[in-house]
């Protein structure tokens, strides 16, 4: 089979994402904070200043559940994030980052910062970024469409 550019795609946004994490990695290192990985880095980065429960992180997609309970769990250990039970409802568990958690955020930020400046040496306007981010959210609400498990009788396995 000839690879399309929908196949191309995919192996495209596995390697972008992977390359990615080696970007924040590199962060890490240079900040040489060796007790996070990436994906951690990257769940405090978007937990940003806010306060919330686990759930929410999950639920605004940025990860699987079983993977934020872990990685939650391994960043109150080593104290990026204060996690507090609900005083409304105790079985809700409510995250926020630490001082320390406060403090790579910031390091984070400013990265991206610093990267968006330099993306235009790149030939990578915020034009071309804007119709980049709204391929990809179609393909999104596309793969979005082939989980709803509904009609799975219908379909045929080669």
């Amino acid at each position: 089979m000839l690879p399309t550019a929908y196949h191309d795609a995919i192996q495209l946004i596995e390697r972008v994402h992977r390359r990615f994490l080696d970007v924040v990695k590199l962060e890490l290192d240079k900040n040489q904070i060796p007790d996070l990985n990436p994906v951690q880095a990257m769940i405090l980065y978007n937990i940003g200043e806010d306060d919330m429960t686990v759930g929410e992180l999950t639920l605004r997609g940025y990860y699987l559940g079983s993977n934020v309970s872990y990685n939650v769990k391994k960043m109150v250990e080593n104290n990026y994030i204060i996690q507090e039970r609900s005083v409304h409802d105790k079985r809700s568990i409510r995250v926020r980052l630490s001082d320390q958690g406060l403090d790579l955020y910031e390091n984070l930020y400013k990265m991206f910062a610093r990267h968006e400046e330099e993306v235009g040496d790149f030939d990578l306007g915020q034009d071309r970024i804007k119709d980049f981010n709204e391929t990809i959210k179609q393909l999104e609400r596309f793969w979005a469409s082939q989980t709803t498990f509904t009609g799975l009788d219908s379909l045929e396995w080669d």
